[in-house]
């Protein structure tokens, strides 16, 4: 169940108009998708999360589309947001990824999640090769 509904006349506010025409340009699609029109409630916060999703995940970088769609993809999991694991694994598919990819990264996450329980319940202190508070200085 939703703890908002959003207004059927959204995009009469112009930040809200101004971003949904950024998205659709950015996305080339007509379609907004409920993420952002649910974070319409508050136009600053709907700019400020379009413009860092903007500069993370659209921006190209040294990590490709696909990888970060995957990242996404295994937060979200660990952060149980159904919605974004549902948009980022479409996101992921419309960007290539083939099911045996997903199949190992459904098995990475689960390995992930059991072994740092694992490590957490043991209380493992850290290698101190690992310890970055402790590499070059």
């Amino acid at each position: 169940m939703t703890t908002h509904k959003p207004s059927a006349t959204l995009e009469s506010d112009p930040r809200v108009k101004a971003v949904f025409d950024d998205i659709r340009e950015t996305r080339k699609t007509d379609f907004i998708n409920n993420m952002w029109r649910w974070l319409a409630v508050d136009p600053a916060l709907l700019e400020r999360t379009w413009r860092e999703v903007k500069e993370v995940v659209v921006t190209p970088s040294s990590i490709d589309p696909l990888t970060k769609e995957m990242i996404y993809i295994a937060v979200s999991v660990a952060n149980n947001c159904s919605y974004c694991i549902h948009s980022h694994t479409a996101a992921a598919r419309a960007k290539g990824m083939t099911e045996a990819q997903y199949g190992e990264l459904l098995a990475i996450i689960g390995l992930a999640g059991k072994t740092n329980q694992l490590a957490t319940a043991l209380q493992v202190p850290v290698d101190p090769v690992f310890d970055a508070s402790l590499q070059n200085g």
